[in-house]
């Protein structure tokens, strides 16, 4: 496949997550945003391993349907927190927010992040486990926290390279990874691709 047609190591990235394009400038990747809104209801049964793979492999596929000419690769990603084999999404409310919280304090949960990089001709998957653990927060804290504002649009309530930094006794996995984009498994499938990150792809 080539890439000369955008210049070197350019790829079409299925998300609005701003967090997701600074990481992957830290790749030094040059993209192009196409967002793909698919329906994320988690399906009866389903663990959350095949969740986060279906989301990651189903943002991708619908913004490459999105393109008149699908010549270059679309990353799709999707982050999930899990804890005690439940997935906690983003909160509804205030009190969804702190219920979430009240479960990772003091505890150890999962983080997965699935990342798909599909081509007209090919389809990569990887899966990323990072395990975090929180030490004990007060109900202030949670309060405070929640006030603010980094909760609302988070899932599992918290955003690692925020204030709940604080919170975080241990990561055990990938930093990039509980942000919602694992580098060392992007760049992975990237170099598969044939994009040179560091001068000489490695296969």
């Amino acid at each position: 496949m080539s890439n000369a047609k955008h210049g070197t190591n350019f790829i079409y990235l299925a998300s609005r997550s701003p967090r997701r394009c600074e990481l992957l400038q830290q790749l030094g990747m040059k993209f192009e945003q196409v967002p793909a809104d698919i329906d994320e209801s988690l399906q009866a049964s389903e663990k959350p391993e095949d969740y986060v793979f279906r989301m990651a492999v189903g943002k991708a596929r619908a913004a490459a349907s999105k393109l008149e000419s699908h010549n270059m690769p679309v990353l799709g990603a999707d982050t999930a927190i899990v804890i005690d084999g439940q997935i906690l999404g983003k909160p509804e409310s205030k009190e969804d927010a702190l219920a979430m919280l009240r479960k990772l304090s003091d505890n150890t949960h999962e983080v997965l992040s699935a990342i798909a990089l599909v081509g007209s001709n090919d389809e990569l998957f990887d899966l990323n486990r990072t395990q975090v653990s929180f030490r004990r927060i007060s109900d202030a804290e949670m309060m405070a926290y929640w006030a603010l504002g980094e909760s609302s649009d988070k899932a599992g309530a918290y955003a690692i390279q925020g204030h709940a930094a604080l919170f975080i006794e241990n990561i055990s996995g990938s930093y990039s990874g509980v942000m919602g984009l694992p580098l060392f498994e992007t760049g992975r499938l990237l170099e598969r691709f044939g994009y040179q990150l560091f001068g000489k792809a490695v296969h």
